[in-house]
């Protein structure tokens, strides 16, 4: 099996959802995701209706955004609100930060009836759980994979990018291995080439989240094979 650039493009969210980024950042995102048919362009929740109004005419490209961003301690309440708005701004999917010191203090209950309050609230727009897995132990990993099926969750992520590491190829393959088909996997955090892009893939992740700089770069490097096709 092979993939073109535009497939690889369409496996890739790109985003400007760090603290600075603000009108500038997010039509350069839309520009490069425009060219280069990235699936997906995510904004902080207060950017969505900017972002939006600069997708007029580009049904292909979804607006995603954050919920509980990006410590995930938000009362429920508060992320069941945020959800709300989100949908009505027009976002097409959300990225969800998972409670990481509730998971980790052992209250799996809580956890799962945080995100399913999300999920409830998102109605027919998906909903990505990220797990931050730097903070994670395997047995901690399992629960948070176990929690977020249980609530129907879409996706489960492996991180926001704001922690020292992120989808490492043995997080990858542990959560892949460990889900199975119950539950889709987005793989973000440190993602820097085709080739790692290629072997998380096989491992059976479907979405990614990558910074635009390396998005560009893994298209462009798609583009230049033979055939203008990767293997995988």
């Amino acid at each position: 099996m092979t993939l073109t650039a535009r497939d690889v493009a369409q496996l890739i969210d790109i985003s400007a959802v760090q603290a600075p980024h603000g009108a500038a950042e997010i039509r350069g995102l839309v520009e490069s995701a425009k060219a280069y048919h990235f699936i997906a362009v995510h904004v902080l929740p207060c950017w969505v209706t900017f972002l939006k109004d600069l997708l007029v005419g580009s049904p292909g490209i979804l607006i995603g955004s954050p919920v509980g961003f990006p410590g995930g301690a938000h009362r429920t309440e508060i992320k069941v609100a945020e959800a709300k708005l989100l949908v009505q701004d027009g976002v097409q999917e959300m990225d969800m930060m998972l409670n990481v010191g509730k998971l980790r203090s052992g209250e799996d209950a809580y956890c799962e009836e945080d995100i399913s309050a999300v999920v409830r609230a998102a109605g027919d727009v998906p909903v990505k759980v990220i797990l931050e897995v730097h903070y994670l132990s395997r047995d901690q990993l399992k629960r948070a994979c176990e929690v977020c099926i249980n609530a129907g969750a879409a996706y489960v992520k492996t991180a926001t990018g704001w922690a020292p590491s992120g989808a490492t190829l043995d997080v990858v393959q542990f959560i892949t291995s460990f889900v199975g088909s119950a539950i889709k996997v987005k793989a973000a955090g440190n993602i820097r080439t085709i080739e790692t892009l290629v072997t998380m893939y096989r491992m059976g992740v479907s979405r990614f989240g990558i910074n635009l700089i390396s998005s560009v770069d893994i298209v462009k490097s798609v583009a230049a094979l033979p055939g203008g096709v990767v293997e995988v």
